[in-house]
């Protein structure tokens, strides 16, 4: 009979670990001493041990472990056990493959996406007409994320994606009553349902606009990148349409943030009859 201590160094597991295995009924000592309460174990209980590793190896519980020590263990019932086991693990791998497949994309994302460091030029350009399901209404600014979150909650519900380029249409702001007028709108490749509030139509197309590529905080009141452009226009003799509304689309999916900023286009629709000539 070898002591627990002694037990411990030829198996290679810890004391405590045999009094755990002893509690779970997976172990039990061969013999234990009724005055001094020490365990005892038998040299064949080495044989159980390694057996209890290679199970555990494998990725079976300790409580499947204990079913296939019991001597009434039926040829079906281990049968059972492994294809069970079996099954698990092809999941398993299934689930880590599609957790792999999403960091490479994340990664090869990397390099297409802007660097947050890199300070874009403002350009003239003209922006085509896109099939979006839309949401408008009037809010305080601080309910901006409520909205947008209700419109990817729609368009995901019917099977659209919700991390395409969002846009954010700034109607109209009213400093009095601190409401805001704006529109939220995500790309769909069909005409999916319309609530009372969400609707499915063709975002109009923008013939001139400013834009200026830049680094957006999505919890900001209000994006400082507006009057910047507007500075630029007007020392560019450029008119800002009275007619349409800024635009801001977002670039980067809210899954792919790192830190508090992502990359935003601004787009400032400029007059049709408006020139920059000096």
């Amino acid at each position: 009979m070898l002591k627990i201590g002694d037990f411990a160094k030829r198996s290679g597991v810890s004391v405590k670990t045999l009094r755990y295995y002893d509690e779970l009924g997976l172990l039990k000592p061969a013999r234990v001493d009724e005055r001094s309460g020490y365990r005892y174990y038998s040299a064949d209980q080495l044989l159980t041990i390694k057996r209890i590793a290679y199970f555990k190896e494998e990725g079976f519980t300790l409580e499947q472990i204990r079913t296939f020590l019991n001597e009434d263990t039926s040829s079906p019932g281990v049968k059972t056990a492994l294809f069970s086991k079996h099954s698990e693990l092809k999941n398993a791998i299934h689930e880590a493959q599609r957790q792999l497949d999403e960091i490479n994309e994340r990664i090869n994302q990397l390099s297409d996406i802007k660097s947050l460091d890199e300070v874009s030029q403002i350009t003239i350009r003209s922006e085509s007409s896109v099939l979006v399901a839309s949401l408008r209404d009037q809010i305080p600014m601080s309910s901006l994320c409520l909205l947008l979150d209700e419109i990817k909650q729609h368009v995901r519900k019917h099977g659209e994606n919700e991390n395409r380029p969002l846009t954010v249409l700034w109607h109209r702001r009213n400093p009095e009553d601190g409401l805001v007028d704006v529109e939220v709108a995500i790309p769909v490749s069909s005409s999916i349902p319309e609530t009372g509030k969400v609707r499915v139509v063709w975002l109009p197309a923008i013939q001139s606009a400013a834009s200026l590529v830049h680094a957006c905080d999505p919890y900001a009141l209000f994006c400082p990148k507006i009057s910047h452009v507007q500075a630029w226009m007007v020392s560019n003799r450029y008119l800002q349409s009275p007619l349409e509304a800024i635009r801001e689309i977002i670039m980067t999916p809210d899954k792919n943030m790192y830190g508090r900023l992502q990359m935003a286009e601004l787009l400032i629709p400029i007059q049709a009859e408006s020139t920059n000539l000096p």
